[in-house]
């Protein structure tokens, strides 16, 4: 690995010039282990903003080829630079104009000598004690499959985490980028909420009926005065306070913890935590009560 840092040299800027330049799709091609590593370098690239996908070279010899047009730009692995299934379409690709990335641990080979560009990724022995299984030479060339992808990402800039998660929605990277507070309260009537002139009573049958361990309070316009929650309760009682005669205002927490639509689902799960709360109002910009959210939401819809 150590030794890969001075190949990233004018043949890597090359390289990352020609991925930027690029009007199509990067096409990465290999077979066996070069191949597993090519699909993570296509993976990598397309899920950091630069369209890519792999194409396997035997099935490129029998119709896959098509894949390819003459705006894409293709990126071959392997070690050898020899591989016959990839010499096979390498005239096809010429002739189509396509730019030819080479990441090769042979320069000297057939494939490094085509290419437009190559990348040099030798290393002196693999890590297999018979110098045969690819082990070092597969790290080696998925390090510079990665940095080529992050290189082009850190140049062409204006790629957010926002974008990243689109290409990951069903992970929990796309579920912590892409939730928003908006997609998850609870909404109309479901929220729990009372006058300002409520009876304690009455706020305890609006909070057992929504279920979320907790009412708002309301005053003029909806706007949120305060709230009233399951351990709010706990500590009435032990006050010897009347539930039936005693008005909510009396035992309500004033100016609760609220957030916005807008506020990222992960965001809200560590403005919890670190105010050791179970459940939040969500307002608009005048303080009106919009929605409303609590923990359960949040695990259930897998942020947390």
């Amino acid at each position: 690995m150590a030794a890969l840092v001075d190949r990233v040299d004018d043949n890597f800027i090359r390289a990352c010039e020609y991925v930027l330049e690029c009007q199509g799709r990067i096409v990465v091609v290999g077979i066996g282990k070069s191949g597993h590593i090519a699909g993570k370098i296509a993976s990598t690239l397309a899920s950091t903003g630069t369209p890519a996908f792999f194409v396997h070279p035997g099935e490129a010899s029998h119709g896959d080829l098509g894949m390819i047009i003459p705006s894409d730009l293709v990126i071959t692995v392997s070690n050898s630079g020899e591989t016959p299934e990839i010499l096979t379409i390498l005239p096809i690709i010429k002739r189509m104009g396509v730019k030819l990335i080479a990441i090769t641990g042979t320069p000297a080979s057939t494939l490094g000598e085509q290419a437009d560009v190559c990348i040099d990724v030798a290393v002196q022995q693999e890590a297999c004690p018979l110098n045969l299984a690819p082990t070092a030479s597969t790290t080696a060339t998925l390090a510079m499959g990665d940095a080529l992808a992050v290189a082009v990402l850190q140049t062409r800039g204006g790629y957010t985490a926002q974008d990243f998660a689109r290409s990951h929605p069903g992970g929990v990277l796309g579920r912590r980028l892409l939730l928003f507070v908006g997609d998850l309260m609870h909404k109309g009537d479901d929220i729990p909420l009372v006058s300002e002139h409520a009876l304690l009573s009455e706020a305890l049958v609006e909070m057992t009926s929504k279920g979320l361990g907790m009412t708002g309070i309301v005053g003029a316009n909806n706007r949120l005065i305060g709230i009233y929650t399951d351990g709010d309760l706990r500590r009435t009682l032990n006050q010897d306070i009347d539930i039936k005669s005693c008005h909510i205002g009396v035992v309500m927490t004033t100016d609760p913890i609220t957030t916005g639509e807008d506020t990222l689902a992960a965001e809200c799960v560590q403005m919890m935590r670190m105010n050791s709360i179970n459940g939040l109002f969500i307002v608009d910009d005048q303080g009106r009560v919009t929605g409303a959210l609590n923990m359960h939401d949040l695990l259930r819809s897998g942020v947390v």
